[in-house]
């Protein structure tokens, strides 16, 4: 499989991607084939308008359950935010992925 070489999302992260605040994404298996080091344009999920570039770090498996309030800090959120918020983009994903990033432009 080639890796992606772009990842999209929500309009309302980009302030958040863009100061700093959140520096990983939890997707599903479809968005688990990043490799760390690898650059990636991001955009806009609803426009696909390009913001910025990040470097993939890590890609890091876990478990619904297990998300902490350490991710919750990464996400720039609280942790019953995140788990809501994971809860509506993968309402019945148990298997997920940590995405960890660093804004590069």
């Amino acid at each position: 499989m080639i890796p992606p070489t772009q990842i999209t999302f929500f309009q309302r992260f980009e302030a958040d991607i863009l100061n700093g605040s959140k520096t990983i994404t939890i997707r599903d298996q479809a968005e688990s084939h990043y490799l760390p080091d690898s650059v990636v344009d991001v955009l806009t999920y609803e426009m696909q308008r390009w913001f910025a570039k990040i470097r993939i770090l890590s890609v890091t498996p876990i478990t619904f359950n297990q998300l902490n309030q350490r991710h919750a800090s990464q996400e720039n959120m609280l942790l019953s935010e995140l788990k809501e918020v994971i809860r509506e983009i993968y309402p019945n994903e148990t298997a997920l992925w940590v995405l960890e990033f660093e804004l590069i432009s």
